[in-house]
């Protein structure tokens, strides 16, 4: 095979899914495999590592196939410049079609989309976004929570319905797949008649031109179910990297048109690889600071709460750390105490259930309108809650990170109080997305961050270092924000909540 070291390397299009890559010799091919071979963040405490069953790394090519996902064709080219490696790419690799923004702003003016009742006047960033877009097959748009998704979401999808073509939009719960149904028919269009949901309890036969489902419900189907999708977007892309959702993605093997939507990627390459390769490049539409700046978000202030515990000699592993924290009364306290004098309507998010939201919602539950929601509440009386929230002024709803953290809409939240410690800023961001949105009746959120600190001397405990790796977001995406510190043991309740 070193004979073709002189020769120009090939990149074809095996399907919609996979590039291949050929005419390459077996040491420029494994040093390719290196380029693209990364280990996957915490991989030392997942059961496959442990169990020796997989070495923590990730490999997005494949030397023995030659496959490597589409989406990371501009990686490649780099990688064969800087290696000084010709290469030569297949006709129809590279396609993008020629479109005006001033003929994407007039198709959809034609949608006459409405909000509330009201005529809706896209944004320009909004515009942006769709006329990227549709002016190229695949792309990965970053569009922070609260942005206006959905809008950008519906104009492309009525793009493709009016083109005869069938789109598949992946979400990842329920709720998201009722909101976006909801949407949709707000804005104008008849779901109904369009658009078909699928989750438990939904048939899975494919009937309209629009599918709405959750990832769980289709990613065991056959290849064969995948074929009449011309065009998928996938929702809170971020959550893509999961193998059951990559799953579906590869299964879309004849699907041309490819769009993720995410308001936040983490900080590490594999992850950001991960979707580029399967949807595209990023896009940036716009920040949160800039939507904040122009009044299209609700003003934000974060007011970081600094709890000092008595400090542990000995040293605790994080769950034994998470375990003090959600059982320790005099917290537990501290946060009702809080919730209970808070003005307006009130997001409180945990991590543990059983130890941590329920015995929360114990201690609020007499009294009025106070909600508790979990993994298994059910999608209807989620949707019921949203809609008491959405007409109350005095609420609280006390919600796992893994239910509202992500894509529920809820306009009227005024406070929210991130009650379980947690570093992933993908979480931390999504949270906070939850209060961006501006109502009739608000223009302001306060959110609420609970650090602990148990340090001993010169060691810090898991959640202090979770505490400092969240200002570091707050630093990074310019929010505004105050910290104050309190001894638990004497803390005078309530603290100061303006």
């Amino acid at each position: 095979m070193e004979n073709l070291k002189h020769c120009k390397m090939r990149i074809s299009k095996k399907n919609e899914t996979y590039l291949q890559i050929t005419n390459i010799s077996s040491s420029e091919s494994a040093e390719l495999s290196d380029f693209f071979t990364f280990e996957v963040p915490g991989f030392k405490f997942m059961p496959a590592y442990r169990n020796r069953v997989w070495d923590g790394k990730i490999r997005l090519f494949s030397p023995a196939s030659g496959e490597i996902y589409v989406g990371l064709l501009p990686y490649i080219k780099k990688w064969s410049n800087d290696n000084g490696i010709r290469y030569e790419i297949e006709e129809g690799v590279e396609e993008k079609r020629e479109m005006a923004r001033s003929v994407v702003q007039g198709f959809i003016r034609t949608l006459k989309p409405r909000a509330r009742g009201k005529s809706l006047k896209i944004r320009d960033y909004q515009l942006d976004a769709v006329h990227h877009a549709l002016a190229r097959n695949r792309c990965l748009l970053l569009s922070p929570t609260a942005s206006g998704k959905s809008l950008i979401i519906y104009s492309i999808v009525r793009y493709f319905q009016m083109s005869e073509m069938t789109t598949l939009i992946l979400v990842p719960t329920t709720s998201l797949v009722e909101q976006m149904y909801k949407d949709f028919n707000d804005y104008g269009w008849s779901s109904e008649t369009y658009c078909q949901r699928i989750y438990q309890g939904h048939d899975k036969k494919i009937t309209k031109p629009v599918v709405i489902s959750t990832w769980q419900s289709i990613y065991k189907l056959p290849k064969s179910y995948f074929r009449k999708f011309d065009c998928v977007i996938g929702d809170e892309a971020h959550l893509f990297k999961a193998k059951s959702l990559t799953s579906i993605m590869t299964k879309l093997h004849q699907c041309k048109y490819r769009y993720g939507l995410t308001g936040t990627l983490d900080d590490t390459q594999t992850h950001r690889l991960v979707l580029e390769g399967l949807f595209g490049a990023v896009k940036d539409v716009v920040s949160t600071k800039e939507l904040i700046d122009k009044k299209t978000l609700a003003n934000l202030r974060i007011k970081c709460i600094l709890l000092k515990h008595p400090s542990k000699r000995e040293k605790l592993t994080y769950q034994e750390e998470l375990n003090y924290l959600v059982t320790n009364d005099k917290r537990n306290l501290f946060l009702t105490n809080l919730l209970k004098h808070l003005n307006g309507n009130t997001l409180c998010l945990f991590q543990l259930v059983e130890k941590h939201g329920k015995v929360l919602y114990d201690k609020m539950k007499e009294r009025e309108n106070v909600f508790f929601i979990y993994g298994k509440t059910d999608t209807t009386e989620r949707e019921e809650i949203r809609h008491i929230v959405d007409g109350a002024k005095n609420s609280t709803i006390i919600a796992s990170y893994g239910v509202f953290s992500t894509g529920v809409n809820i306009r009227n939240i005024n406070n929210i109080v991130l009650a379980s410690p947690s570093k992933s800023k993908i979480r931390v961001l999504q949270s906070i997305g939850r209060g961006l949105r501006t109502s009739k009746n608000k223009d302001s959120v306060i959110v609420f961050d609970i650090g602990d600190d148990m340090s001993y001397r010169e060691r810090k405990n898991f959640t202090l270092n979770h505490f400092a790796e969240r200002i570091n977001i707050y630093n990074q995406q310019q929010f505004n924000y105050e910290i104050s510190n309190y001894k638990l043991n004497k803390l005078k309740l309530p603290i100061t909540t303006t």
